[in-house]
């Protein structure tokens, strides 16, 4: 035991020399909330956002739901807007309470089901990151003959590298990692251009088949973006209490949506192209996205400074894995007190690497591991909006409703029945009404031929029901 303790002492005494955030799920206090900048609300999520996931998530648009560039455009742009707005919701509490998002949910859902839902983030934050891995990969192996298991390895070793300095180096990174992300974009739309594929396209089938389609772009849109809403109070807990918080919620919205408008039109955008131009159209099938931006830049030339372009895109991944890999630390603490006695580095560490065990095989069918996993993300989600807002605005009224003095006593929590029951109703309304390639609901069958996710929607609207049935009653037997 003696040595177990001088080696986390010694591993401590380590970080500290490096200038790395030590602490775990332990409430901030105010005297160490000294970022007062709205620069890192607003850059938190914008080079994630702006990374090749996001235009990989535009593509789907034409080539996984056969919408037109349009209809993609339209669905991009209003669903990146409102899954932007719960993410600038969540945040504030950190700012306000210097609490990770997960230790929030406790007096969102209760405390059985806050720890549940911390789990769920976790499992999240790793299959994202393995998600997010492969078109960066696509990318490398394109340039060059790299075995793709190398460069998930890759990928996994610099995010753990950056992720365990903590809070300040997260937020360094994405300050600045856009810039030549959005560089790279511009000399895609160039070169896409100097081309003619691009093509506005049309949508086929009845009018049935095309709103099923459309609902579960929506779906895949709306889990991209809101997903961050489960860790947005990780990135404002060293922001002073008293910060506006319409200021910082706005910068994030702004932040998070902007990038992701942009960059997933883009996607929708060369997707169009593989409709018309044979080469777009087989380096797709055989590289998926990565493979088809590297066709647009490097195809049928011999400048290498293409190649170096194509190489800095694929370390855009690193921008968004590094946030889910550096929540999914603190979120492993939160789910019980005992995990949180092991060092964040740890957990960082075993969490980037299961991501690495699941995204080898996710390479070979990354289009349909991407589309059923955003929306896997909305459904979890949703629900946990449905029961948040709930008890935020109607049992709690507001921000002047919480205690969070003694946020690891359970007495002084709700113990979460409600929670659970409205989390129940939420994975009923799940079942009924996805739609994915492993299983479709019986109330999404309805929706055209291949089926229409309403999922998140009916979640939301099923979890609110099933939380207000049993939330009274918990407060009057239970005073909490």
């Amino acid at each position: 035991m003696n040595q177990i303790y001088l080696r986390k002492k010694s591993l401590i005494i380590s970080l500290i020399k490096f200038n790395a955030e030590i602490r775990g799920v332990q409430r901030v206090p105010e005297n160490k909330r000294v970022d007062n900048s709205l620069l890192s609300p607003l850059f938190m999520f914008l080079s994630p956002n702006l990374a090749i996931s996001a235009l990989s998530t535009g593509a789907l648009g034409p080539t996984s739901f056969g919408l037109d560039f349009k209809t993609s455009v339209i669905v991009i742009v209003i669903w990146s807007i409102i899954g932007a707005l719960p993410v600038g919701f969540f945040c504030a509490f950190g700012m306000r309470f210097g609490l990770r998002q997960q230790i929030m949910s406790r007096y969102f859902t209760g405390n059985i089901m806050g720890r549940i839902f911390a789990l769920l983030n976790v499992i999240t934050c790793i299959g994202w990151n393995a998600i997010n891995i492969i078109p960066c990969v696509q990318l490398l192996t394109a340039v060059g003959p790299l075995p793709p298991w190398a460069g998930c390895l890759i990928f996994v070793i610099i995010t753990c590298t950056l992720s365990v300095f903590g809070y300040k180096a997260v937020h360094l990174y994405e300050r600045y990692s856009w810039i030549p992300n959005f560089a790279i974009y511009l000399i895609l739309i160039a070169k896409f251009s100097q081309s003619h594929s691009f093509t506005w396209g049309t949508m086929e089938g009845s009018s049935a088949t095309k709103a099923g389609n459309i609902l579960s772009f929506i779906s895949t849109i709306f889990g991209f973006v809101a997903g961050w809403a489960s860790t947005a109070a990780d990135y404002t807990v060293y922001m002073p209490h008293n910060t506006p918080a319409w200021k910082v919620s706005t910068a994030m919205v702004i932040g998070i949506s902007t990038p992701t408008i942009f960059a997933a039109i883009l996607g929708a955008a060369v997707a169009m192209g593989t409709f018309t131009n044979d080469d777009y159209s087989e380096a797709f099938e055989s590289g998926s996205v990565g493979g088809l931006v590297y066709q647009i830049l490097c195809g049928g030339n011999t400048n290498q400074g293409y190649r170096f372009a194509v190489v800095l895109l694929a370390l855009s991944g690193i921008a968004n894995n590094l946030p889910a890999s550096y929540s999914l630390s603190v979120s492993i603490q939160c789910m019980w007190s005992k995990l949180a006695k092991i060092p964040r580095l740890v957990w960082c560490i075993l969490g980037n690497f299961l991501s690495l065990g699941l995204s080898i095989p996710a390479y070979y069918v990354f289009a349909a591991a991407m589309s059923n996993f955003l929306s896997i993300i909305s459904y979890n989600i949703s629900i946990y909006l449905g029961i948040s807002l709930t008890e935020h605005f109607i049992y709690r009224k507001g921000f002047k409703g919480y205690d969070v003095t003694n946020f690891n006593d359970r007495q002084t929590l709700p113990i979460g029945i409600a929670g659970v029951v409205a989390f129940c109703f939420g994975i009923v309304s799940t079942v009924l009404c996805m739609d994915q390639t492993w299983y479709v609901g019986v109330i999404a069958r309805k929706l055209g031929d291949y089926g229409g996710d309403i999922s998140f929607e009916l979640n939301i609207v099923f979890a609110f029901i099933g939380y207000n049935l049993v939330r009274p009653f918990e407060k009057k037997y239970l005073g909490r």
